[in-house]
């Protein structure tokens, strides 16, 4: 089985023959070694140096140069909104203090669909409508823009300081 050992990025794609190409969730694109088949048929072997993020755009490149691109495929997502800029921000916060993955647009954010996060979101105000469409998440602050989710589900955040911690493996700071 041929073997995918590389990834180009998006940014860098320039040419190249693209044979095939994959559409993966969010959670499909995270990867370093799995057995896969393009939409075209082609069976290959993503086998990455280490786990990477796959982004919508990227291509895979094939040990023997042909490419297979990489699309996002749509999902079911909140698409949450608010009244002004700064109460649109307020929830962002709210949100990111839950250290889930979340798409960041001008003028709304659209995390997975989770209905305690949507009445999170309405009991402060915002809307969260669910819709579908390919989720493309911040990368996170120490990912350079490609690496893992840091994402806890694990425990309870709070939104209050009571002057001790809770157990959490990093500061919220």
């Amino acid at each position: 089985m041929i073997r995918a050992t590389r990834v180009l990025r998006r940014d860098a794609l320039r040419s190249g023959e693209i044979v095939d190409r994959i559409v993966l969730d969010h959670g499909d694109r995270h990867r370093r070694r799995v057995a896969m088949r393009g939409v075209g048929g082609l069976p290959f072997l993503l086998d990455l140096a280490e786990p990477t993020v796959l982004d919508d755009g990227d291509a895979l490149v094939l040990e023997d140069g042909r490419l297979v691109w990489v699309e996002a495929a749509p999902e079911r997502l909140l698409e949450i909104r608010a009244g002004s800029a700064l109460a649109l921000k307020r929830l962002i916060w709210h949100i990111g203090n839950r250290h889930i993955p979340a798409e960041i647009a001008e003028e709304a954010v659209y995390i997975g669909d989770d209905h305690v996060l949507a009445e999170m979101v309405r009991g402060l105000g915002g809307t969260a409508e669910p819709v579908e469409r390919p989720f493309r998440p911040e990368g996170g602050a120490y990912a350079g823009g490609h690496g893992h989710d840091h994402a806890h589900h694990d425990h309870e955040h709070h939104e209050h300081d009571h002057g001790h911690r809770h157990g959490h493996p990093h500061a919220h700071d």
